[in-house]
């Protein structure tokens, strides 16, 4: 364990062993008939103290003790004296045990248990996790209980820091006494105490104390997941923030009924085919809130009210917090042309999941034109089948250029009031990366370089909104390109990270955009609504990120890349139509984000990796909303038992039955046999494409 190397027992070794087990079977079985006879005499609680020495992970035995204590004190001739000798027991017997494991979870949480009673002096507590720090000073479970006890002594955090940093200068390497040291300083912060009540006059200092132990081992990982907190720190705003929205504030948009608007002059951004009657509006915060609604979030225009609008969090895990929340804005079916304002967080009740207020309030607008137009039958039916291959796109039009150039900045949130409060933060990051190249001159350290290109990322991520670019992103990429192939065994990691620092320097500028930005072949086509479609296509992503800049996407190709997971996905409110072909998706469940997406009309999933694994492990490994989500919407008055093929496929009914797809290729999956899409057709009547094939 912790990669000692196993020795091989000597023969005496095991002679001690198999008389220490068949002692153990012994007391349990006398044991277990005391507990089920409900037996809570002297003797028998004096054998359980007996096992428990012997084996101080019996959780049995530590209820059993519980049951008889509760036992004691409820009987008629019970008295202080008597209730204090009894929890004096039951310390000495949780002491004992912890001499034999003093990470044995039981005998720390019954000597909780037992002081919980207060008829026991607290005041040893600190004097025996003296003892046991000396044994052992990284003990978890010890610095866990002297939390515990501190909070119960009422004994201040700035006294608990004082012992967290003694105890780190007898050994840096105790990850424990930094892990409490943020706690403490957590706690400290959060309670505004004095000395701690500004974070850009602590973390400095932080950074000074945790360098020294850096330096002094690089490769102790001790110092540098402190380091990772004090970046965490340093970057989080408290109060959450709006970073970007759909409609963007100062556009135009254009919602056509049946089929879309050609040669308008309308930006691609917010050109919009709408065949429900509404369109989202997409909030796009930089943290996870809560209490989005109607109060919190006022949209004002002279077609919809206000308390219509429903406003729902597109998580991963069902929950009532999300950093996406969508509400649709319901348009009359005649011509309109009207402003749409949009308040957020005047009223107060937005918060984030750590519990800080949206105290920034917001407010963009935007204009609706609603053209109803009527169907010509000569044109393309919408049974076309519409393919993203390269063949069927042309380069971006200069005079398009220039509609996409203009509306760009209208996708992101302008929060001006964040300039001066950060000066302090790019201080202390301009500091942290000078003095990580310094270490990476003097020895290559793969955490080091790990810690570099996050001090890297952060600083442009910080910067982005006023400098408009990312000055670092070429430098991060290659960081993470070296630790790819210096640490194999966490490359999949490295591999995401390198995939969404990509994405952020493709969306990072209009020039760069513009590259991937590509024209449909026939933009008369009323299968899709814009002819615009954005292609990361052979950029072999693993990961996708960005979202907040690509809220406006309606087509997207993301073919020939490496994705595993298409999560956050799902802030895409506007796309109709989406390539996945050729990735590595490997089951049903990594596709439950394309269920919130409303408007999915075409969807490639062919040639991935459906179906090659006969468990799931997708829900295991992957942060997958669907090992969350699936079957909790379930109708029980719905009558899918009745088809034993829908039954068997139970995975494909909940991710497709709420799609309204109209095309959807499959091919080149294990799972996608003849009888699989057959249940298919079953589960999306509507389809009128499967692999290319019309289908009756």
């Amino acid at each position: 364990m912790h990669g000692r190397p196993r020795k091989a027992p000597k023969p005496e070794d095991e002679a001690a062993s198999s008389a220490k087990a068949q002692k153990l079977r012994a007391l349990q079985t006398q044991f277990f008939t005391f507990h089920h006879n409900k037996i809570y005499t002297k003797e028998a609680v004096e054998l359980s103290a007996k096992l428990l020495e012997i084996n101080p992970e019996s959780y049995t035995a530590w209820n059993y003790r519980k049951l008889a204590v509760e036992h004691y004190l409820n009987l008629p001739d019970c008295n202080p004296d008597s209730i204090k000798s009894v929890l004096d027991d039951e310390l000495r017997v949780v002491e004992n045990a912890l001499r034999q494991n003093f990470k044995s979870y039981g005998a720390w949480h019954h000597r909780k248990w037992v002081l919980s009673k207060g008829h026991s002096s607290i005041d040893n507590e600190l004097r025996l996790l003296d003892k046991f720090q000396k044994a052992d000073s990284r003990n978890f479970h010890a610095w866990n209980y002297r939390r515990y006890v501190a909070e119960s002594m009422k004994r201040s955090e700035q006294d608990e820091l004082k012992y967290a940093e003694d105890m780190i200068y007898t050994n840096f390497s105790n990850y424990s006494a930094w892990h409490n040291r943020s706690v403490l300083l957590s706690a400290l912060f959060e309670k505004k105490a004095g000395g701690f009540l500004l974070k850009e006059k602590v973390l400095p200092e932080e950074y000074e104390f945790i360098h020294q132990a850096i330096f002094t081992d690089p490769d102790d990982q001790s110092g540098w997941f402190y380091h990772l907190w004090l970046l965490d720190q340093t970057v989080t705003t408290d109060s959450p923030l709006l970073a970007s929205s759909w409609p963007g504030h100062g556009s135009d948009v254009l919602l056509v009924g049946d089929r879309c608007y050609n040669g308008s002059a309308f930006s691609p951004f917010s050109a919009l085919h709408s065949d429900s009657g509404s369109f989202p509006i997409v909030l796009y915060f930089n943290q996870p809130v809560g209490g989005v609604n109607s109060s919190t979030v006022t949209v004002e225009c002279g077609f919809n009210k206000n308390e219509d609008l429903f406003w729902k969090p597109l998580s991963a895990s069902n929950s009532q917090t999300a950093r996406v929340w969508v509400a649709h804005l319901k348009v009359p079916s005649s011509d309109l042309h009207s402003t749409v304002e949009v308040s957020v967080g005047h009223s107060k009740g937005i918060i984030s999941t750590r519990g800080f207020v949206y105290s920034h309030p917001s407010m963009f607008s935007f204009k609706v034109h609603v053209q109803p137009m009527e169907r010509d039958s000569s044109q393309v039916s919408v049974a076309e089948n519409i393919s993203l291959r390269e063949e069927n796109f042309k380069v971006y039009g200069t005079q398009s250029e220039e509609s996409i150039i203009d509306s760009f900045d209208q996708l992101i949130i302008k929060n001006g009031h964040e300039t001066t409060a950060s000066n302090w933060r790019f201080e202390a990051l301009a500091k942290e990366i000078e003095c990580f190249r310094e270490l990476l001159s003097l020895v290559d350290c793969k955490i080091g370089k790990l810690t570099l290109a996050r001090l890297l990322k952060a600083y442009d991520a910080m910067s982005y909104p006023f400098a408009n670019k990312l000055v670092h992103s070429e430098e991060v990429l290659e960081l993470y390109s070296d630790l790819m192939k210096l640490d194999p065994t966490h490359y999949q990691f490295y591999k995401d990270e390198h995939s969404i620092v990509l994405l952020q320097k493709v969306t990072s500028s209009k020039e760069s955009l513009l590259q991937h930005c590509f024209q449909y072949k026939d933009s008369a086509s009323s299968a899709i609504c814009d002819p615009i479609c954005l292609r990361l296509n052979n950029l072999s992503l693993s990961r996708m990120g960005a979202f907040e800049k690509l809220l406006w996407v309606q087509m997207l190709d993301l073919s020939h890349n490496e994705l595993q997971s298409i999560e956050g996905l799902e802030a895409m409110q506007l796309l109709s139509c989406l390539s996945l072909r050729n990735n590595k998706l490997r089951s049903l469940t990594t596709l439950e984000p394309l269920r919130k997406l409303k408007s999915l009309r075409i969807l490639d999933i062919s040639y991935n990796q459906i179906g090659d694994q006969s468990i799931d492990t997708t829900r295991y490994v992957c942060s997958s909303p669907l090992s969350h989500s699936v079957g909790s919407e379930l109708n029980r008055d719905e009558t899918v038992t009745s088809d034993v093929a829908l039954i068997n496929n139970w995975e494909a009914f909940f991710i497709f039955k709420d799609f309204n797809l109209n095309q959807l290729d499959i091919v080149g999956n294990t799972i996608a046999d003849e009888k699989f899409k057959s249940v298919l057709v079953k589960i999306m009547p509507k389809l009128k494409q499967l692999d290319g094939k019309l289908l009756d």
